[in-house]
Formats: structure tokens, sequence, C-alpha cells
């Protein structure tokens, strides 16, 4: 099964890099079963068996993903848009579009309200399939640790104050109609804006989305005693304006020091639970005396978390300046 998940992930890797690059001929079942060397009947099985949906379904979900971007972002005809992302007539791609967003193009670009979208689907997630660390091979880079400055902005979210960590949240949130993982992250995937989009559509990196830790207002107790609760969101502008899910919460956040700890890319496989281990022992352990600072426990402030191997594994932490 090991070997399947990674199977799977550089077929989901390669459909989105096709439909981005309109390649429809490489899209096809038989082009994508032949990059893994099977069947089409046996990739279709086993796509449908880890990710619990038809490939077709996904693939249809995904273009109609690209798309409604497309139709919000650009001043291409609807057409034109049809044609790039494989639809046969504008006719076809309205019947789409309505269909999976409950709008027709030409309304939602008029008017485009957060929808939930075909979010890319990340078979290989760890975290999702409950698996730890394969490797205890150690980073041999630092966890760096700064202060820096974020300025005012928006935080829209959902939470839940009785999870503990990513997998537990979205176990409990699954329980809870309207804000399942494929809704709160295909709603989320659609709003235009997000500071921290760098124009991908994985959840836990690239389409803007993080966790977050809101110390609790009410002081209530996590499942680790500690007053606050666990948060899935997105920043955004100080200035949007746009519609808020019901389902959802958005809140100001002025601008704020933060202290930072972070570390750089790493392997996905085999390092990841030891650079978790070393952040928690990097902010654990941080001396702040000196500094000028200290960690703020404010009800309300907001701590972000920032995911992506490829990258970084970072915790922004509130700070306040002190007195002297």
């Amino acid at each position: 099964m090991y070997e399947w998940q990674k199977q799977i992930q550089s077929i989901v890797d390669e459909i989105d890099r096709c439909i981005g690059s309109q390649d429809d001929e490489a899209l096809t079942l038989r082009a994508l079963s032949g990059r893994l060397g099977y069947s089409e009947f046996y990739t279709t099985r086993k796509f449908r068996e880890i990710s619990g949906m038809p490939l077709r379904d996904y693939l249809r979900g995904r273009r109609l993903a690209f798309a409604l971007k497309e139709v919000r972002d650009s001043e291409k005809s609807l057409l034109e848009i049809a044609l790039d992302y494989g639809f046969s007539s504008h006719e076809a791609f309205t019947r789409a579009f309505k269909g999976a967003y409950g709008v027709t193009p030409s309304e939602y670009r008029k008017d485009p309200k957060p929808v939930i979208l075909r979010t890319k689907i990340n078979p290989f997630d760890r975290y999702f399939l409950g698996l730890g660390e394969i490797g205890m091979v150690k980073s041999t880079d630092d966890v760096k640790i700064y202060f820096i400055t974020i300025p005012a902005h928006k935080f829209l979210y959902v939470e839940n104050w009785e999870s503990n960590g990513y997998w537990d949240f979205w176990q409990k949130q699954n329980l809870i109609p309207g804000q399942d993982y494929e809704t709160v992250c295909g709603l989320l995937d659609s709003i235009k804006g997000k500071l921290d989009d760098d124009g991908g559509s994985e959840a836990n990196c690239g389409s803007g989305q993080i966790m977050a830790y809101r110390n609790d207002p009410e002081g209530r107790l996590c499942d680790w005693g500690i007053p606050r609760t666990e948060c899935w969101g997105v920043r955004l502008p100080a200035d949007y304006q746009g519609a808020v899910p019901p389902q959802m919460r958005l809140t100001d956040v002025p601008e704020s020091e933060y202290i930072v700890f972070e570390h750089g890319p790493f392997d996905y496989e085999q390092e990841n639970r030891t650079v978790e281990e070393k952040i928690e022992r990097a902010m654990a352990g941080f001396d702040y005396s000196g500094t000028g600072y200290c960690l703020d426990t404010t009800p309300g402030r907001l701590m972000y978390f920032y995911y992506d191997p490829k990258q970084y594994f970072k915790y922004i932490r509130p700070v306040f300046r002190t007195k002297g």
C-alpha cells in the first residue's frame, strides 16, 4: 500500500500539472495508467481505493476548480475558458459549473462568493495516513529564531477546542456537518486574495491555508491542558470585504510583533518527526530574558503554523515588548 500511495500521489501531481499547462493528451486514463505501468482498470480501482472517489470524478472536479479561478481572476471569455479546460462548448461548461457550484460562470464572475472547490488530494500526507516517520535521520539545519512585525490583517477560520493536532482536528471536524475537511478546504481554496497563497491548491500548503492556535478567551482547556483552540483558515488583507461562509469566523488581527521558530526544507518521509521535535524543544527552551520580549498569552491572540517540507516548518508566536 505504501508504494501505491506514492504512485497515486505522482498521478495527482501530474493531473494538476497537465491541467495547468492544458495538456489534454496526457490527461487520458490511458496516459495516466501508462505512467504507472498498470492497466486502466487496475489503476482506476486503486485510485478509488486510496482516494475514495473515481478517477474521472476527481479529474472533472479539478478541471472545474482550475476553470473557476480563471472565471474569477481573468478577463478571458467564458467560451475560451471552457475550451481551455476540456469542455466541448459554452453550454457544457455552464451545465457542469452550475452543477458543481450552484451558479453559472457568468453569475459567479459578477459575484464571486465562496464555493466548495475540489482541492488537490494528498494521499501521501502522513498526517492523514496516521503514519510516523520512517527514519530518524537528524536534520543538519538549525532552527532559526527571529522576531518580526506582521501588518494588520484578517483571519478567516473554523476552530475546534477539543482537538489535539492536525490529524485529530480533522477527525473531529469531519463529524460536524458542513465543517468537514472537503467542505472547509474547498471553500477556502475558492477565496481570492489570500495573503499566503502561492497559487497552489493543496490544502496543507500552497493555497494559503494554514493551521493556527488561538488563546481561548473563555479559558477552556484543550486535551493537553492549555487554554487555546486549534483553527484552520486563511489570512486575508485588512480591507477584505468578501462574503464569510456561515460555518466560519472572521477576526481582525492588529499589527503585532511575533517570534518565529523556523526549520528549513527537510525530507518529508525521513525527517518529519525529528524536525517537529526539534522545533518543540526550541520553543520550550527559549530564554526570553534579554530580548525585550515576552510570549503574549492574551486571550484571542493567534499563533500561526506553516508546514511545507519543500520550504519550511515554522511556528509564528505572538509576543509583546517588556517595559524597560
